[in-house]
């Protein structure tokens, strides 16, 4: 490469950083001829720091930190001059996603990939992690390089190009100059009365990446240690996700900070800025004036309102379009919480970028790329006349379509992300549906074909001795119930289901839903099958469709904080049967599973998902005398324990007990067996004395005819 090529790669990159933007450099050939040509440019280019995704021995410069590509999203909230993405190792989507993201001003994107005319068949070593290894195909790689052909600011090299890059246009008046925008710093001094003025007045932050939202919220929380606040606690799903806030806060209080770890800063004065997990903060409940809630669409809606209930000023902040998904799925669901709990709360977007330039080139790319920004259609007014249910086929829609539909996605669901997107395109047992209203899409269904595996291979899974790819429900089903045929036998399992705020009273769900139903009838089908994190909301559509609970997961899902919660509806003989079965079995099982299982499970889900599953048994004269015995205050609470817990299989009690205003106290005290200090710290009781009490009532006023009836008997 000739000099004056070297001095155009600098002059881009210098160019660059006065316009404040960055750039996708797309090295399309013979991998080992791309490395050969970033060890020649990188060292020239000045760029750093930097990432590099192949392997550790094959970084093409100094000085690259080797990330793997399934860990590239652990890199958000740093900043970095270059990444290198190595595209034969790997491309998930969301890894690339991310990375882009950590790009400051002037930064550069390298991916080594094949050319583009190839991608749709380019076998890609990401695929086998999702099961799309198999598949001949790729539309979501397709799309990609249709995109790339059609973007004017990316830059393409190629073997046996000759010249540099093209250069930007001429940096006309001022350069840009990455720091505090007029919008931030009126952020700051917003959270800063916030945190110092009344109580019960939440702050809502929402902003898209690169807009110094957690640098705000840091250097906010330090202004109010300054100014009295003694403890400040920030929140967030993972203490990764507030290393740029604590930065922040620390660069901000300079020599007024005495101590400081990765969890917490003291000032000289001791007033403290704390992290805390969610789960954490919620069991300890320190006395903060202040909470911050960062990344706050990542943590379970009736978490966060825990938190907003619990202290006096609680902030929440999120990422609109991140690469990780959901954040305008939380505005959405919380915006209600909020209006019904607080509804002084305020809202407060930051729109302009601090680490590049307004209209930066390769931010406009990845939105255009992943569909980052994609949202539902806007909707004047509609009738359930107007809606028509039809088969349809994300990869073969226009882009108006596909961003219409996965818009919805993104609405509705927590961490909606690129790599959905990619399955939804390329998966082959996929099998999708949309609600249309006046050309529009209003609602889509997401399916996948699952089960069907061979006899010996399905008792192999239901020990726990083999697992494949693709067949989630029904591996779940076959390992955790101990039934082999529910490997064996066939289910079409709802991916993903979502209909637009407006068609929800339509019944626009519920008909997706039977669309979906219809398919499995045609295909001589079992059952049709779903999986979610558990929500009361959720499960109530899934009861109206005539879905029943067969399986509560026991870890919480990492994307979402809930209890995967599997429901089916039986289609064949087959499938209803051995539904039936799955709920027997976890009904009679549900008393000892859930003090160990689900201790902390939301007591509205808890009492919900009982209520659901089948009677187990029916009081007996002994047990109705001990009930009596406990009703009126002769018997004890722990000796009666037993039996309460036996009472949530009597039929229709948890369906009653969920209307009574003590029904968490039931739920926590005697299914989950909470301690009476845990209760009273809860504020679900005074104290010993006054949960009996309230227990007590709650047995004599289910109980009293039955006494009577078993005293005149």
């Amino acid at each position: 490469m000739s000099s004056l090529q070297y001095q155009s790669w600098q002059f881009l990159a210098d160019r660059l950083d006065q316009l404040g933007e960055r750039r996708l450099v797309l090295l399309e050939g013979d991998r080992e001829w791309a490395l050969a040509w970033l060890r020649e440019v990188l060292p020239e280019s000045g760029l750093q720091p930097g990432v590099w995704t192949g392997p550790k021995e094959e970084a093409p410069a100094e000085g690259l930190v080797s990330v793997a590509p399934g860990k590239a999203r652990s890199w958000l909230g740093r900043e970095l001059g270059v990444v290198v993405w190595d595209g034969w190792s790997g491309n998930p989507p969301d890894g690339v996603a991310a990375l882009a993201g950590t790009l400051k001003a002037g930064g550069l994107l390298f991916w080594l990939m094949p050319p583009l005319e190839q991608w749709a068949q380019f076998k890609d070593p990401d695929y086998r992690r999702t099961g799309l290894d198999g598949v001949d195909e790729h539309p979501f790689a397709a799309r990609l390089a249709r995109i790339l052909n059609e973007a004017p600011g990316v830059i393409r090299v190629s073997p046996g190009q000759e010249g540099g890059p093209g250069l930007p246009g001429a940096v006309s008046g001022r350069s840009f100059e990455p720091g505090e925008t007029a919008e931030q710093k009126a952020l700051v001094a917003d959270l800063v009365r916030f945190g110092l003025g009344r109580r019960r007045r939440p702050l809502v932050v929402t902003a898209d990446r690169g807009r110094g939202k957690s640098a705000a919220l840091g250097m906010a929380a330090a202004e109010l240690l300054l100014a009295g606040r003694q403890q400040v606690v920030v929140t967030a799903p993972s203490a990764e996700s507030v290393q740029a806030l604590f930065r922040h806060a620390a660069q901000r209080l300079g020599d007024h900070l005495e101590a400081q770890d990765e969890a917490e800063l003291c000032t000289r004065d001791g007033h403290r800025l704390r992290f805390l997990p969610v789960q954490q903060l919620l069991e300890e409940r320190p006395p903060a004036e202040v909470v911050m809630v960062d990344e706050a669409a990542a943590i379970p809606a009736h978490w966060l309102r825990e938190v907003l209930l619990g202290w006096p000023r609680v902030a929440f902040a999120s990422t609109v379009h991140g690469y990780e998904g959901a954040g305008r799925g939380f505005a959405i669901r919380f915006r209600a919480v909020l209006d019904r709990e607080t509804p002084h709360w305020r809202q407060v977007t930051l729109k302009q970028p601090i680490r590049w330039a307004d209209g930066d080139p390769l931010e406009a790319l990845i939105f255009r790329l992943y569909l980052l920004a994609a949202e539902g259609p806007p909707l004047d007014g509609m009738a359930l006349g107007d809606v028509v249910i039809e088969p349809w086929s994300p990869a073969a829609a226009t882009e108006t379509e596909l961003s219409e539909a996965f818009g919805l996605l993104v609405d509705a669901h927590y961490r909606t992300t690129p790599a959905d997107l990619r399955q939804w395109l390329d998966d082959p047992a996929a099998q999708s549906w949309r609600a249309v209203s006046r050309g529009k899409t209003v609602g889509v269904l997401w399916a996948c074909a699952e089960g069907g595996l061979p006899d010996e291979l399905a008792v192999n899974i239901s020990r726990g001795e083999r697992r494949v790819r693709g067949h989630m429900l029904a591996q779940s089903l076959a390992t955790h119930g101990g039934f082999p045929e529910a490997a064996s036998q066939r289910y079409l399992r709802v991916v993903r289901v979502a209909v637009s705020e407006q068609a929800r009273s339509l019944g626009v769900g519920k008909r997706l839903v039977k669309a979906a139903e219809g398919t499995c009838h045609e295909q001589s089908l079992d059952a049709l099958g779903t999986s979610f994190g558990g929500d009361p909301g959720l499960l109530a559509f899934w009861q109206a469709c005539g879905f029943q609970v067969v399986r509560c997961g026991l870890q919480q899902e990492a994307s979402t904080g809930e209890y995967p919660l599997q429901m089916l509806c039986g289609v064949s003989p087959e499938g209803d049967a051995l539904g039936h079965r799955l709920r027997r079995r976890l009904a009679r099982h549900w008393p000892v599973l859930v003090p160990r299982n689900w201790p902390d499970m939301a007591p509205a889900l808890l009492a919900a998902i009982t209520a659901d599953l089948p009677a187990t048994g029916e009081p007996d004269a002994d047990d109705l005398r001990d009930l009596q015995g406990f009703a009126e205050g002769f018997r004890g609470f722990e000796l009666t324990l037993p039996l309460l817990r036996e009472t949530a299989g009597y039929p229709g009690l948890m369906a009653w007990m969920s209307g009574q205003p003590d029904r968490d106290l039931w739920c926590r005290a005697v299914l989950q067996g909470w301690s009476w200090h845990r209760l009273r710290r809860h504020n679900l009781c005074t104290g010993q004395k006054d949960g009996e009490a309230r227990l007590r009532q709650l047995v004599q006023d289910r109980f009293m005819g039955s006494f009577e009836s078993s005293q005149t008997g």
